[in-house]
């Protein structure tokens, strides 16, 4: 998978590909680009001169920082009035061995507001960089003035209007990056001629819609070695060269070429052949609607990377590979073709590509079964086919290859994984290897002793897991061997593992106790045995893993005390489940003190005593804005992942919850035997989600000021010895979804007015003294239960009740389908916040739903006020 990181400093003479597409299952095609640049002339520490920056500078900066808005960083409060202090040694400021300001670099500062135009008076200046910051306004026309500046980046800002053509005038300009000014506009380019110096070009973002024969432009820079037209509506060009321009004896000197994202079909070829040349190292065309591409590209001799991820349009893979079958096969090392619609199989085209070194397939509609030959391709370090249709079993010839991340999860696979050969891999240092989601089986008796990630999870694997004693180099992170078939007991040789950071062993057979030497496990973070026959107390020696994030033993036979260990020792904790199980005594105090807590699962046991009062020293579950997402784990390798999961009683049912359990904060004390009332200080708890207190033998009222728990979406309280009345106080809990106080001893009316009145009436059964809708017994005092009728109703009135309830939700969904795709497109336009908002995307889904229910309950109680 490639760097998305944004890289300030300049590693090769142009830059290297940074650019990555992927298809979210639920979402859409995102593309982040990012460019290597020129780092920043001579640094501070360079600077030997004695004299101080000259005042015209001085005063220069000072003016330029008046007519900033803000400073989120505070990347400009070196900058003062004391004559003593030296612009030279201000932040993002560079100087010359004469004192003379010479570079800028304000990038990523946060920094807001306009450009002053006393920038004009550092007249050495020669390197400008404001960009990924929120400068306002045009961008100022007298930059063009500035004749000195070699290096200009002034992209992710929020400039609007017209794009100077005064920037024609930097002729010394060898780098110049306008990414992301989506709010820009561009009516022609024939000001870039003048830049003959230009190296590195990128517009990305900026659409040039209206520019006739941009191409033409672009081939008159005759140094041009990168160029980024990433975004930039290059399918609406109605003519993009002109025939009568362009001299056949051209011939290009682009090396890096990014068109991402432009909407593009074949029809781009007739023109992408004037834009490559043997110069041509690197190419992505990815987010396009591209059918195929032409033979030319295959006699590229020098180009090493490709890109076509995103692609919306079907491609045969097998014609796509022999399209690269010239020179291009022999010196493609990265080829990338994700999230897309390639068909057919892979097939023995691949043996031509002996230069690959990665080669991601994943997300495509590939079917067949694999090449053998892709296993003998001398340089491949990474293979990743996952999530296709593939079909067979894995060749033995994989024993020969030299592969380090291996991917085939998702797709349908069979047979032995791991037979006695894989234990022969001897020239591999480092192994990741995930067959998750297939149809492997059967009994797994080696294994490489060099893995540092396996996952074999959601497959049919059986037998015992002693094939782990067969790992012993050390550098094993990652075990998931959930969802199988696996029985007998974890064997005790985990002392090789002493980097192990994830051990998942849920939904299987195992049973037995946990190893002695499972103590050893210093670097554990995530235990996950959920769903298995794992017996006997919580060995002692656990409170020695300190790192301990994620620890999931439900659904087991464990028995004994909850120890209080945990909480002294274990601090990190953020999720701890215990459920179904055979725990005895009391819940032990020192949870309190696990602040970081935010799943805490305790139901069906056999606990007694009463519910600790200091729960509301959980600082997670208290204060707002109080993080701890990130002891979430996710792991990426080779396109895979591992992220924590946990099965969680959701409105009465079981739901499994994945990335998204940074935002689930549940308190589950349910089926057990717990006494006494039910604390006050659980009202504290004003981030909690949802709070489980459900089938014990709780007594007392209901907590007035439970309505302090302006968070909680579920509560359900059913099934216990409750007295008295609801509070009225939970005519605050706005967003509660769903509610259940059955079968206690409430009495009194159901507080009106409130959404206490939109849950179903099984909600309040089995209290016989309530009153009020929506039970039907009537409170004392009450009159007819029922609405009187609107003056002039007519016998069609509960079918225009039906259309009005069907319209408001067409309506609301409407509007929030609308909004949401307004935001999602502005998004895949802006780099900048299309980083961080596609990575959450990727955790979404639950949230999604959480929030939808939320809407479904506020609807209903507009339709049925």
């Amino acid at each position: 998978m490639r760097n998305q990181t944004y890289h300030k400093h300049f590693m090769h003479p142009f830059f290297f590909f940074i650019t990555s597409v992927f298809v979210l299952e639920s979402f859409t095609t995102t593309t982040s680009l990012s460019w290597s640049r020129m780092q920043p002339p001579t640094s501070l520490g360079n600077h030997t001169s004695n004299s101080k920056c000259s005042n015209k500078e001085r005063q220069a900066l000072l003016h330029f920082k008046s007519f900033t808005r803000y400073d989120f960083f505070g990347l400009l409060t070196t900058w003062t009035f004391d004559e003593a202090n030296d612009c030279c040694y201000w932040s993002g400021v560079t100087c010359n061995n004469h004192s003379r300001v010479t570079s800028l670099d304000l990038a990523g500062g946060f920094v807001g507001g306009e450009i002053s135009p006393s920038l004009l008076n550092l007249s050495y200046l020669n390197y400008l960089d404001l960009s990924d910051n929120s400068f306002l306004g045009t961008i100022p026309e007298f930059i063009g003035s500035m004749t000195q500046l070699r290096y200009l980046y002034l992209g992710w800002n929020d400039f609007t209007g017209i794009i100077p053509v005064e920037l024609g005038n930097l002729t010394n300009l060898q780098e110049l990056l306008l990414e992301d000014l989506i709010s820009c506009t561009i009516e022609n380019l024939d000001w870039l001629s003048r830049l003959s110096h230009l190296d590195n070009l990128v517009m990305s973002g900026t659409s040039l819609a209206r520019v006739d024969n941009w191409v033409n432009v672009i081939l008159s820079l005759k140094r041009l070695s990168a160029l980024g037209l990433d975004g930039c509506d290059l399918s609406r060009v109605l003519q993009p060269y002109s025939y009568s321009y362009v001299n056949s004896s051209f011939s290009s000197s682009i090396v890096a070429l990014s068109l991402t994202e432009n909407n593009l079909d074949s029809s781009m070829y007739h023109w992408l052949s004037l834009l490559t040349s043997n110069a041509l190292e690197e190419l992505d065309v990815s987010g396009n609607k591209l059918d195929g591409i032409p033979g030319y590209l295959g006699n590229l001799c020098s180009l090493t990377s490709l890109f076509i991820s995103g692609n919306s349009m079907p491609i045969n893979l097998h014609d796509f590979l022999s399209n690269l079958s010239g020179c291009t096969s022999v010196t493609s090392q990265y080829l990338e073709a994700t999230y897309s619609q390639f068909q057919g199989s892979l097939s023995d085209h691949i043996q031509n590509f002996s230069s690959l070194k990665v080669l991601q397939l994943s997300n495509n509609q590939l079917n067949g079964t694999m090449s053998e030959k892709v296993w003998q391709l001398p340089k491949l370090r990474t293979l990743d086919v996952s999530s296709n249709f593939l079909k067979g079993s894995i060749s033995e010839n994989i024993v020969e290859s030299n592969i380090l991340n291996v991917n085939l999860s998702n797709n349908s696979l069979e047979g032995a994984p791991l037979d006695a050969p894989m234990s022969n891999i001897s020239n591999v240092e480092q192994l990741d290897l995930n067959l998750s989601s297939n149809n492997f089986y059967g009994r797994i008796p080696n294994a490489p002793s060099s893995l540092e990630i396996l996952d074999l999870s959601k497959n049919k694997l059986s037998g015992e897991i002693f094939f782990l004693c067969q790992i012993v180099d050390g550098s094993l992170s990652s075990l998931d061997l959930s969802h199988n078939l696996f029985t007998g007991q974890i064997p005790d040789c985990l002392w090789h593992f002493k980097e192990l950071k994830v051990l998942s062993l849920g939904y299987n057979n195992l049973s037995g106790r946990l190893p002695a030497s499972t103590k050893l496990l210093i670097n554990l973070e995530v235990l996950y045995l959920y769903n298995n026959s794992f017996s006997g107390k919580l060995p002692f020696y656990l409170k020695n893993l300190t790192k301990l994030t994620f620890l999931n033993l439900g659904a087991n036979e464990f028995s004994g005390y909850v120890p209080g260990w945990i909480g002294e020792r274990l601090s990190r904790f953020y999720a701890l489940v215990l459920t179904s199980n055979k725990f005895i005594g009391t819940i032990p105090s020192q949870l309190c003190q696990l602040a970081y807590l935010q799943i805490l699962d305790l139901s069906m046991n056999k606990l007694h005593g009463a519910i600790p009062s200091c729960l509301n020293n959980i600082t997670s579950m208290v204060q707002d804005g109080f993080a701890v997402n990130q002891n979430v784990h996710y792991f990426n390798f080779s396109g895979g992942e591992y992220v924590d999961h946990c099965m969680i009683k959701w409105q009465g049912s079981l739901r499994e919850f994945g990335s998204t359990l940074d935002l689930v904060k549940i308190i589950n004390l349910s089926s057990n035997n717990l006494t006494g009332k039910i604390p006050d200080e659980l009202n504290d708890l004003h981030n909690l989600v949802a709070l489980d207190l459900s089938m014990n033998a709780l007594v007392g009222e209901i907590p007035p000021n439970i309505g302090m728990m302006k968070q909680l979406l579920i509560l359900d309280l059913s099934r216990n010895n409750l007295s008295g009345r609801i509070p009225s106080s939970m005519s605050h809990m706005t967003l509660l979804n769903y509610l259940n106080v059955s079968y206690n001893n409430l009495s009194g009316r159901i507080p009106s007015g409130t959404q206490l009145q939109s849950f179903a009436p099984s909600s309040y059964t089995g209290n016989g003294e309530l009153c009020g809708l929506p039970v039907s017994k009537y409170c004392p005092g009450d009159k007819e239960l029922e609405v009187p009728p609107v003056t002039g109703e007519s016998v069609d009135d509960g079918e225009d009740r039906d259309d009005l309830r069907i319209w408001v939700y067409i309506g609301a969904v409407t509007g929030f389908a609308i909004g949401f795709w307004i935001v999602c497109i502005a998004l895949l336009v802006k780099p900048s916040g299309r980083r961080a908002f596609f990575h959450l995307m990727d955790s979404l889904e639950n949230w999604v739903y959480v929030k939808v229910m939320v809407l479904i309950a506020k609807l209903l109680r507009i339709a049925h006020p």
